[in-house]
């Protein structure tokens, strides 16, 4: 059975000494958020995630949810009591408003917590991190009623929320959906329509759950600019707030599924549900994208996850496993044969998916960090600059954590050899659960597309300038510090291949828009490789620091600087092959007739 260990000493030494947090004391909610009490709920998050979660995923994965003749599904075993807890913990509405009921801490706590259940067991992680997106348009486009309605409950976790937007013929393309909305004589309005892959669509979990539906008005124009987006509660809700009749909605069916088995995932039928609408008629999608957003920030850290577990097994085994002779002589002569660990190819696995792992749980705290300045802040420069970084290192999170993320599960199997093809070693579940995370939320190629055709040249490419800045200031900063060049000198030639890429499609895709589509997948892989490299750098200098110190944490810092070593020699040079694909243009995947396919 596989085990898991969450990295709190890894997160505080990024909260304290690389990013340091207490800059961020004038934020609501960072003030109270002293180190001791960060510690402190990082801990706690840590021992049930260990103890309550990651105990309960091959379960979730072997058992499945099961629809029931009513329509009812049924969770694997213990997850309701494991969901009791959660609530009860008060992990739904760690950075939730408190004027709803949540404590108010920062968002970057909740991106932490959400790593470690992710890692424990990703499949129930899902059921309140959906909530958590559901509450997140409900505050920003709900009315003042349907706030005092919903909130609370979803804070609490005695309701739980969804996302409904595909229907069986549009997923990416939603200006083709049919759901529709017919206005009662109430001011709700009737729901009519199916929707699939609708995760924790169904459940046993919450005592009522909150739909989030996407559907078009009778008479509304054709297309995305006739989308309006309504909340449709499981039972509905009486005037002094206590649950009446059901609603007229039901799970049809539950996903057949490759991976995270542990979550209903359902085909949701509307037959005249009543629904409320949120916001302004017609404009669904400025909602949804609010919900959407803070969820592909969610599915990049479940990449994450899945990557962090996988090679905390994989190490531990490569250690464990006796096989063969180190190819430099006899590393256990005592022993019948060397411990995998010693073979360089084993290392190759496993040191990819560490530096890896590292340096993006810092572009993940980096950019949470950053959202919370963007919802917390009253400086006017401050927001427009954190904006700025969200939008453009959104689908760059999305897609690369979640594409390196599943190929890492997939590098931490082949350490286990033909024992990670066996259930009982769990390798094979994180590559099957890691899979979906490139595909929902935005296939990953789609988060390319709106990477390079939508975010590059907003505000005139206000963002990717000022991310620019932010890696030329840093490098002119620490040129000095001779231990920190070799991770610099990576950094500024990836910095380079990723300005060439850009100045190539600011001359080579308004011509030719085939040139950002072809090219627009390596671009955001070598925007991340850079993103991830300035995290080491980073990285690297705190360690520097913290060595200086001479605090007892020698051989952990040491660890860093040759981890973000490998990183700069063996990964960084990427940038080159991806640059040098960007630029070759859409010529040669275009030219062969369709028919040849």
């Amino acid at each position: 059975m596989p085990s898991y260990k969450a990295p709190v000493d890894e997160v505080v030494f990024l909260l304290n000494d690389v990013f340091d947090i207490s800059r961020y004391g004038s934020l609501p909610g960072f003030a109270e958020s002293t180190p001791d009490l960060v510690e402190a709920i990082l801990a706690e998050a840590a021992k049930f995630c260990e103890e309550a979660l990651q105990p309960l995923n091959q379960v979730g994965d072997r058992a499945g949810c099961v629809r029931r003749q009513d329509g009812e599904v049924e969770t694997p075993p213990g997850f309701k009591d494991a969901y009791r807890a959660f609530v009860a913990g008060g992990w739904v509405g760690l950075a939730a408003p408190t004027e709803f009921g949540g404590q108010g801490l920062p968002y970057t706590l909740a991106a932490i917590v959400n790593e470690f259940a992710s890692s424990a067991n990703m499949a129930f992680a899902m059921y309140p991190g959906l909530s958590q997106g559901a509450l997140a348009a409900l505050l920003t486009h709900g009315s003042e009623a349907q706030k005092k309605i919903f909130a609370p409950k979803l804070i609490s976790g005695a309701w739980s929320g969804t996302m409904n937007l595909t229907e069986s013929h549009c997923g990416t393309d939603l200006g083709m959906l049919k759901t529709k909305a017919v206005l009662n004589g109430d001011g709700s309005y009737a729901l009519f329509g199916e929707k699939i892959f609708i995760s924790a669509g169904e459940h046993d979990l919450a005592e009522n759950i909150i739909h989030l539906v996407l559907a078009r008005i009778e008479g509304a124009p054709a297309g995305v600019k006739g989308i309006s987006l309504f909340v449709a509660p499981k039972f509905l809700i009486e005037a002094d707030g206590a649950l009446g009749a059901r609603n007229k909605l039901a799970c049809g069916s539950i996903e057949h599924k490759m991976g995270i088995h542990g979550n209903s995932t359902c085909v949701m039928n509307y037959d005249g549900a009543k629904g409320w609408l949120i916001g302004e008629a017609n404009k669904g999608l400025n909602a949804m994208f609010v919900m959407m957003n803070e969820a592909r920030l969610g599915v990049a850290i479940q990449g994450l996850a899945i990557s962090e577990v996988a090679y905390q097994n994989a190490a531990a085994y490569a250690k464990d496993r006796l096989q063969g002779r180190s190819l430099s002589g006899p590393k256990f002569p005592e022993k019948p044969a060397d411990p995998i660990i010693v073979h360089p190819d084993v290392r190759r696995n496993l040191m990819s998916i560490r530096a890896f792992n590292e340096a993006a749980r810092a572009l993940v705290l980096w950019t949470a960090l950053r959202s919370d300045i963007a919802h917390r802040s009253d400086d006017k420069a401050a927001l427009q600059a954190a904006a700025d970084h969200l939008s453009l290192l959104t689908p760059v999170l999305k897609g690369v954590l979640t594409d390196v993320g599943f190929d890492n599960a997939v590098r931490a199997q082949q350490v286990f050899g033909g024992h990670g093809y066996i259930a009982e070693w769990g390798m094979e579940q994180f590559v099957r659960d890691a899979r979906i995370a490139m595909i929902y939320e935005g296939a990953n190629g789609i988060q390319a597309l709106d990477l390079v055709g939508r975010k590059l040249a907003r505000d005139g490419g206000r963002a990717i300038m000022s991310f620019f800045g932010e890696i030329r200031s840093f490098i002119k900063e620490n040129e000095a510090e001779p231990r920190l060049k070799p991770y610099l000198a990576g950094l500024k030639q990836g910095a380079d291949h990723l300005e060439q890429a850009t100045l190539w499609f600011m001359q080579n895709a308004m011509a030719k828009p085939d040139n950002a589509g072809a090219g627009s997948y390596d671009y955001m892989h070598l925007f991340g490789l850079v993103a991830l490299g300035f995290m080491w750098a980073q990285i690297t200098k705190a360690a520097l620091a913290r060595l200086a110190k001479g605090d007892g944490q020698a051989s952990a810092m040491e660890a860093k600087l040759l981890t973000g070593k490998y990183f700069i020699e063996r990964i960084m040079p990427e940038t080159g092959a991806h640059l040098a694909r960007i630029t070759a243009g859409a010529d040669a995947i275009m030219a062969l007739p369709a028919e040849l396919f």
